[in-house]
């Protein structure tokens, strides 16, 4: 039982010590995106707003063009509440409307009851009375869905003063009074924002709205009428507002980087060692070149002569350089020949020791090779050596060992 309780309080103090290593050997980067196009999508409930505005509308019916412009020209009033999923897109809910004025025919027209008249006369309309003056009051509810035209094609900005947004959306548009209506109505608008603070914007919204051409009470057989309407309002933008730049957060084991640092110094150091064998190598390599160069030098002599043409000495001074520049510990055995085929075998002899000393004293001599590199030998008369030309037979050749 003792050991069971110590087993348990060990393992509730390793557990947070080792959370805590763990934690301590992780370290989190936060990168945040210069690019103006990417943003942090928010929450639902962030950027929502609301707008109020108030303006003027103008009806296109049946008659209201043989109207004055003053006696069409009604007051409206925006209200709605809506939110911007992102920068570039959003909807919103809307009512707008409030009245609208123009002109309808009269009773005494024998085929057709006037709509929503007041019984002021509209001047200039034709025969006396046949048109009268109209007004009603109307309402548009209607969902819209936005493009902040700013954000999508200029990235977006929190701090920019002017934002053009249009908009296209369908409503429920309805006249209380008698002849009432109800149908269903197409708007698009533009809306323009202007800043004047985090939280709130002034707003210029102009906006078309079509309907059927019964709505205003008359049937003129028309496809349908419509209504211009503009308003000058605020919008209260709730919090949180507005977006945060994208962000990509790196997190980095600092165990992990530590072991990495470390395989890398190694490997640089082994790098470094590389280059260091190899530059050696390279260096024996040219050595052994050298002497491999130094290792066969052939100088000729004409017939029955051991005398150096200045040939033969010119030869023998670039032999005499790689001898002095290499191993010192190479030795080089100069070995001298004569022609078989001429001369007796005495003469040979003589000849080609002759010959064999005559390269050893230019060498020491006249060029300064250390003795101590240089030995003699000589072989008397001997066969064609090279391409059956018994002229390279009458040489020394000198070798490096």
């Amino acid at each position: 039982m003792k050991k069971l309780i110590l087993s348990m309080v060990l393992a509730a103090g390793i557990s947070p010590l080792s959370a805590q290593t763990s934690a301590d050997t992780t370290e989190e980067v936060v990168e945040y995106s210069d690019n103006k196009y990417k943003v942090e999508t928010n929450t639902f409930w962030h950027n929502w707003f609301i707008s109020v505005g108030a303006g003027g509308q103008v009806y296109f019916g049946d008659h209201d063009r043989q109207c004055d412009f003053g006696d069409r020209l009604a007051p409206a009033l925006d209200i709605a509440v809506g939110k911007w999923f992102t920068p570039g897109i959003g909807v919103r809910l809307m009512y707008s409307g409030l009245q609208q004025r123009g002109a309808t025919k009269h009773p005494g027209d024998k085929y057709e009851d006037s709509a929503h008249g007041t019984g002021d006369p509209v001047q200039g309309g034709g025969a006396p009375h046949w048109l009268e003056k109209q007004k009603f009051n109307m309402g548009n509810i209607h969902a819209d869905v936005l493009f902040n035209f700013s954000n999508l094609f200029c990235g977006y900005n929190p701090k920019r003063v002017w934002n053009c947004s249009p908009y296209a959306g369908l409503g429920w548009a309805m006249v209380w009074e008698s002849p009432s209506a109800k149908e269903v109505s197409a708007n698009v608008g533009i809306l323009n924002s202007f800043r004047l603070c985090d939280a709130l914007d002034l707003n210029l919204d102009v906006r078309g709205m079509f309907v059927n051409d019964r709505f205003d009470g008359e049937g003129g057989g028309q496809f349908g009428e419509g209504m211009l309407s503009a308003t000058v309002g605020l919008t209260y933008k709730f919090k949180q507002r507005g977006w945060n730049r994208s962000k990509t957060v790196v997190r980095y084991d600092n165990a992990a980087l530590n072991e990495m640092r470390e395989k890398l110094n190694e490997m640089s150091a082994e790098n470094e060692r590389l280059k260091r064998a190899l530059a050696e190598g390279n260096k024996r390599e040219a050595q052994t070149i050298v002497k491999k160069m130094a290792a066969a030098n052939l100088v000729t002599f004409k017939i029955g002569k051991s005398k150096l043409s200045n040939e033969a000495r010119a030869n023998l001074g670039m032999l005499a350089e790689v001898i002095k520049q290499g191993d010192k510990n190479v030795v080089y055995t100069i070995t001298g020949y004569a022609d078989a085929g001429t001369g007796s075998k005495a003469t040979n002899e003589r000849l080609s020791k002759a010959r064999a000393q005559a390269v050893y004293d230019c060498l020491v001599k006249e060029f300064g090779v250390s003795q101590s590199q240089l030995r003699i030998d000589y072989k008397g008369g001997v066969d064609n050596m090279f391409y059956d030309d018994p002229r390279l037979s009458r040489a020394v050749i000198t070798r490096g060992e």
